[in-house]
């Protein structure tokens, strides 16, 4: 005889969640006893790892005695020349400063190096050319002629650095005047949003890096000497002295004339972002116009001579009696 049958439904239901709340109370109660919980031993071997860690960082910053500057040093070869044949004289002027300052040169390092390579390229060159002369060629020509065309050749390399900072500044010019615009922009969204000028510069300088680290580094410098120059013009103008761009210097002039006469920046910035990517077009334009002409000369070169051949051959085969 099956007893549960009398029992009532809701007497039935009872006695269930009564058997499931007991055995829920066994395991609660056993759950500690069964499972450890080991989040201590983890925690523990957590900081015993970081101290191995910061141990061994400890180790290798101490074997490490290299005085850390940001700073780069001249080679010895190359201050030893300058101080030798007294070169620093030929820098007192600023016009190298600025040049190499334009072509992303900084600190003493780099006007040392370029008036010791000045100095060593002539000599280096006119070495080379007289080997090359004497081993390889073996001219006819007296040996006095052949030592003057290595001194002719040799005191171009005079020139050389100058040249090669020259197209530095010239391409490093092209992608400031590429970016700028865009800069531009984001300088304008940064100041509407009402960030000031030097939080404005800084997050422009992160933002650009990656289309323009030319941009990001004129920009962040000029970040860097608002915070510590007591003149900010001077700041805005060492920003148009170094790059040289006719683009920023018009913004220049009016980030100075903001500043004096607190008159509002957004539409300033607005209208020569606008300007700057008519220029931007304008010089696209010009480039495009300037195609035709020089494509002139290889046509004539290459594709006249070419299409002669291809219309006079026929001809001459049947002159010629030619089967």
């Amino acid at each position: 005889m099956n007893i549960t049958a009398y029992i009532p439904e809701p007497e039935k239901l009872s006695a269930m969640m009564a058997a499931f709340a007991a055995f829920s109370a066994v395991v609660t109660v056993s759950w500690p006893y069964m499972f450890r919980d080991n989040l201590a031993a983890r925690l523990h071997k957590v900081e015993g790892e970081q101290e191995r860690i910061r141990q061994r960082e400890r180790a290798r910053l101490n074997a490490d005695k290299r005085p850390v500057s940001l700073r780069a040093e001249p080679r010895k070869l190359f201050q030893e020349i300058v101080d030798r044949f007294n070169l620093a004289k030929q820098a007192e002027d600023g016009e190298i400063v600025n040049k190499l300052r334009m072509a992303g040169y900084r600190g003493h390092a780099p006007v040392t190096t370029f008036l010791a390579v000045r100095l060593i390229s002539p000599l280096a060159i006119f070495a080379a050319c007289l080997l090359y002369l004497l081993l390889i060629v073996r001219p006819v020509a007296p040996l006095l002629l052949v030592v003057a065309i290595a001194a002719t050749v040799g005191s171009l390399g005079y020139f050389a650095p100058a040249i090669f900072i020259k197209n530095r500044i010239t391409k490093r010019q092209k992608s400031i005047q590429r970016s700028w615009p865009e800069a531009l922009d984001l300088l304008l969204i940064t100041v509407e949003a009402g960030m000031g000028i030097e939080s404005a510069f800084r997050k422009v300088g992160e933002e650009i890096g990656m289309q323009s680290p030319e941009i990001a580094e004129e920009i962040m410098l000029t970040t860097a000497e608002l915070s510590y120059l007591q003149d900010r013009r001077q700041a805005y103008e060492n920003l148009g002295k170094r790059t040289g761009v006719e683009g920023v210097r018009a913004v220049v002039t009016s980030l100075i004339q903001a500043e004096k006469y607190g008159t509002a920046l957004g539409q300033a910035l607005r209208v020569m972002a606008q300007e700057n990517r008519d220029m931007r077009m304008s010089e696209a334009e010009k480039k495009a116009a300037a195609l035709p002409p020089k494509l002139t000369v290889p046509m004539i070169l290459f594709f006249l001579p070419v299409l002669f051949a291809v219309i006079m051959t026929p001809a001459a085969i049947q002159i010629a009696g030619i089967p």
